[in-house]
């Protein structure tokens, strides 16, 4: 059985970091309902004017960064010493915990295309240690047929096992099918599961959907049937446990509770944000 679909949220043209032009997706108002996930924004530009001056030296705590990279390149480094690229096919799992101080910063390139989004940690995850997961594209499995390829990047597809995350077990798959084919995709029912069309157009359970969209279904089902109908499509999935959890959320910081959320922040002027070195190696 398809599941149906629940709601969509049609991105916009915004700007964050130090002016960057971004296709922001998710936010603050979709929490509940895209729980676990929370913002998403989309990098989509052939002009370096529009993400060159990157996202300078910034906090997070309590969440998990996910930046993927279809095209173009960006550097990153943060206040623990620890520096690195992120290549076309690439994709970063920072986990920022008790808390990091980190810039990311775009590189000119013939396209920039890509997201980032933010995976909520549970509230006794929260204050884990810093750390990175870095999965390098040549390392990301595929499912190759005439009609579609799947980059499962984490997650399991067919015989492709993808990545083990260190925390939520989220589900990515970067989905490339082409003009006039379809494909389904097996979702778990007792999961958050949603689709952005991150490139074209596509037909979600015979609705059709714009370029820039999250498409999030309902538990209804078991799996979700997506058709490119108007050129080549590419989508990116999304499926991981909800929390159903508190959530207090303040700029690049989210927490379970305002006190929390203030102990941060003040943290954060008094010098003592940072708690511990991140585990592994960039």
């Amino acid at each position: 059985m398809f599941k149906t679909n629940r709601k969509s949220v049609q991105g916009y043209r915004t700007q964050d970091g130090a002016g960057v032009s971004l296709v922001r997706v998710l936010s603050t108002k979709d929490v509940e309902d895209y729980d676990p996930f929370l913002m998403m924004d989309s990098f989509d530009s052939t002009d370096p004017e529009d993400y060159y001056r990157g996202f300078p030296m910034h906090p997070h705590r309590g969440i998990e960064t996910i930046t993927y990279l279809i095209h173009g390149e960006i550097d990153h480094e943060d206040s623990l010493g620890n520096k690195g690229t992120i290549h076309d096919g690439d994709s970063q799992w920072m986990t920022a915990g008790s808390g990091i101080l980190h810039q990311e910063m775009p590189q000119e390139a013939e396209r920039m295309l890509g997201l980032q989004i933010w995976l909520n940690l549970p509230k006794s995850e929260k204050m884990t240690s810093p750390k990175y997961f870095d999965i390098k594209g040549e390392d990301v499995p595929e499912v190759k047929t005439e009609d579609y390829t799947v980059k499962v990047i984490s997650g399991k597809f067919e015989d492709a096992q993808g990545a083990k995350p260190h925390h939520i077990q989220a589900t990515i798959f970067d989905i490339d099918l082409k003009d006039g084919k379809e494909i389904e995709i097996p979702s778990s029912s007792d999961e958050s599961a949603f689709v952005f069309t991150i490139l074209g157009e596509a037909e979600i359970n015979d609705e059709l959907i714009k370029e820039k969209t999250a498409v999030l279904f309902r538990r209804d089902g078991d799996s979700i049937k997506i058709k490119a109908s108007n050129g080549d499509t590419r989508v990116i999935y999304f499926q991981a446990p909800a929390l159903r959890e508190p959530i207090a959320w303040g700029g690049p910081i989210v927490m379970n509770t305002n006190e929390e959320l203030n102990l941060a922040f003040q943290e954060l002027k008094d010098g003592t944000f940072i708690k511990e070195q991140p585990e592994g190696e960039l």
